[in-house]
């Protein structure tokens, strides 16, 4: 089967599961997009490598990045190989210095490892078939366009909105050692946004 390219395009609040998050993965040259539910553990994991943003220690999928790395091993790919009663199945595919090593993953894990890699995820015709969604309107993706769009409550955006910048890189140090990375990364948008970062 021919693989085809995906790009982490979206993670928003999921309508209908309101403690996770749909992630939302675009084909790489075609309009159709994968929604895929993943935990708020995984969408923070997920937002933060794409956004760069490094805490005070590794999380989870740090650590298991820096051990594939210091035992010499290469993530090549992610895989999103199956869609069984509505739950992706996913593989990461392995480098072991030329040995390639196949390992069955959560999607959202394998995603998460994916962002930190930076290498490619793909999946099949079928599932694309099955689970993919084409959006009316929706603008052209820029495959060098990296920067995430996120889904915020519009009273958290509202309040930081009001405070002033001395506040906003207070607040945004607190959040960093709480290791509440989803917030820290609304901070950051709101710095970003009065240009101050």
């Amino acid at each position: 089967m021919n693989k085809i390219e995906l790009r982490v395009m979206a993670i928003n609040r999921s309508v209908t599961q309101t403690a996770n998050y749909a992630l939302i993965l675009g084909e790489k040259n075609g309009p159709r997009r994968l929604p895929v539910i993943i935990g708020s553990a995984e969408a923070q994991a997920i937002a933060i490598a794409i956004e760069g943003m490094e805490g005070p220690r590794p999380m989870t999928h740090d650590l298991f990045k820096n051990t594939l790395e210091t035992l010499r091993t290469a993530l090549r790919e992610i895989i999103i190989t199956d869609l069984r009663e509505g739950i992706f199945f996913a593989r990461l595919v392995l480098d072991r210095e030329g040995e390639i090593i196949e390992v069955d993953s959560r999607t959202s894990d394998a995603l998460a490892l994916a962002t930190r890699f930076d290498c490619p995820i793909y999946t099949y015709n079928n599932i694309l078939e099955t689970a993919g969604i084409v959006l009316e309107g929706e603008e052209e993706y820029d495959d060098n366009d990296r920067e995430l769009e996120t889904v915020s409550e519009d009273n958290e955006s509202e309040n930081l909105s009001r405070m002033n910048i001395k506040d906003l890189n207070t607040y945004l140090e607190q959040m960093l050692k709480e290791e509440n990375y989803e917030e820290a990364a609304r901070i950051r948008d709101e710095l970003k946004r009065r240009g101050e970062s």
